[in-house]
């Protein structure tokens, strides 16, 4: 009988498959390896074995142990399917910017969940690395297998994936692409692939802002792929060629193949076939490019496939009547770049910017141009400071963040106008997204200026 006797045994051996629609026309074959056929739903379960097979064997973690890991959803997937399997405990730490489907998940599996700030430097307390680090210290029996810096994470690629893809093309493989999130992956396969062909080209997909293709690291919307950092798993001496792709070509891509061929993939998925499709469109005939999809688009339900998540962002626009866009654009004072202030400028500070641009109200964020949604830590407005100078004289002295509001509410700039109509009613002003980045305010003057073209609002 073809029975398996857990679900460990059933990871491995995932399928090709063609783009017969999407990649029509292309003289480069594309083909998808799908990696969410594995019974965690990502190539996550790959490593997630081979690292606690090695921990067991060198004694780093015993039965009763407790796993603790930061995740972005699919490697706490992996591991809680080992643990459950062999009777260990789970802590999981990942960040906000994580979608709620990934949380539910890993509880699911009985694994507890410990959310922290993304927008925060890896070195940072509050950063899921550091909490990490504190939890194992405080956790009798933890073990961390630090995806990012153990090398059974590639390992493991480079035993099986890489061998599958090998064989399942016969060899005739010219180009792999992949996202790069702890690397274990592209470095793995890619490792393999350059030992049976050193001609064969390793692509790495990679979100815009990520360190692999030149960012910084700040964030970014796609989930699962890119970092803010350079772990030890990453062997860049493996990787060809780096494609940096838009948190928006990533989002579109991915629901562009889920509804043209059928294949419900996530962001990082449609990360890695944006990259796959330019390298084909570069391509000629006989080339073959291998696309590893590393999960399925069911745990970005409320993000990458929700119409209202990307109209917030700014990542589309709506088909009929006047948008934010346009009120933007009949802006009196309407300036190239977002104004804000530091959280660590005084408020005084603030009042001058004000004054300066003709503007009554101010984000609060850390960070340069182009900033990312998660870098708004606040707002002040003249009203509100006006209030606190009368309060309290030295007031104005005091640091920005000592003193500011909550953060303004966001709007896309596709959204209609009689969605900023609605919002107004509550607050004075919104914080236009663009792309999913800050990029402009609009104020309850700016609306009445674009209502009333050719009026002075100030007359009024």
């Amino acid at each position: 009988m073809e029975i398996a006797d857990s679900a460990l045994d059933l990871i491995g051996n995932t399928p090709l498959v063609r783009l017969p629609h999407i990649g029509n026309g292309l003289a480069a074959d594309v083909v998808l390896k799908l990696e969410f056929t594995n019974p965690g739903g990502s190539s996550k379960d790959r490593p997630a074995v081979t690292m606690i097979d090695a921990a067991e064997e060198a004694g780093l973690l015993k039965p009763g142990g407790t796993i603790i890991e930061p995740t972005s959803g699919n490697t706490g997937v992996g591991l809680a399917i080992v643990a459950a399997q062999r009777g260990y405990k789970c802590i999981f730490v990942m960040t906000d910017k994580v979608s709620p489907e990934k949380v539910d998940l890993l509880r699911a599996y009985g694994a507890e969940v410990v959310v922290c700030p993304v927008a925060v430097p890896p070195d940072d307390p509050d950063s899921y690395y550091s909490t990490a680090e504190r939890l194992v210290a405080e956790t009798p029996g933890a073990y961390r297998p630090n995806q990012y810096d153990n090398q059974h994470n590639p390992r493991a690629h480079y035993e099986t994936t890489g061998p599958e893809i090998w064989r399942q093309t016969d060899g005739k493989i010219t180009h792999f692409v992949a996202g790069a999130g702890t690397g274990g992956t592209i470095s793995g396969v890619g490792k393999f692939l350059k030992e049976q062909n050193p001609d064969i080209q390793i692509i790495a997909a990679d979100p815009e802002g990520s360190v692999y293709s030149g960012g910084s690291g700040r964030p970014y919307l796609v989930e699962g792929v890119g970092e803010d950092f350079w772990p030890t798993t990453y062997h860049p001496d493996l990787v060809d060629r780096t494609i940096a792709v838009p948190d928006i070509d990533s989002f579109l891509m991915a629901r562009k193949v889920t509804q043209a061929e059928g294949i419900h993939i996530g962001g990082s998925g449609g990360t890695a076939v944006k990259a796959a499709l330019e390298v084909a469109q570069e391509g000629k005939e006989g080339d073959l490019v291998v696309v590893l999809i590393p999960d399925s688009g069911r745990g970005y339900l409320s993000k990458v496939f929700n119409d209202e998540y990307l109209a917030n962002f700014g990542f589309v626009t709506a088909e009929e009547g006047p948008v934010v866009a346009d009120i933007i654009a009949g802006k009196r004072n309407n300036v190239a770049n977002l104004i804000y202030v530091f959280p660590e400028m005084t408020a005084r500070k603030a009042i001058a910017t004000m004054r300066e641009n003709g503007v009554s109200q101010l984000p609060v964020a850390k960070g340069d141009m182009p900033l990312a949604a998660a870098e708004v830590m606040g707002a002040v407005s003249e009203l509100q400071l006006m209030e606190l100078a009368f309060q309290e004289p030295d007031a104005l002295d005091r640091t920005v963040e000592e003193v500011m509001d909550p953060k303004l509410p966001t709007i896309g700039i596709g959204q209609p106008l009689k969605r900023v109509v609605e919002m107004m009613e509550t607050c004075p002003a919104l914080l236009v997204l663009d792309g999913g980045r800050p990029a402009h305010v609009v104020s309850r003057t700016d609306v009445l200026s674009f209502l009333s073209p050719g009026e002075d609002i100030d007359q009024i």
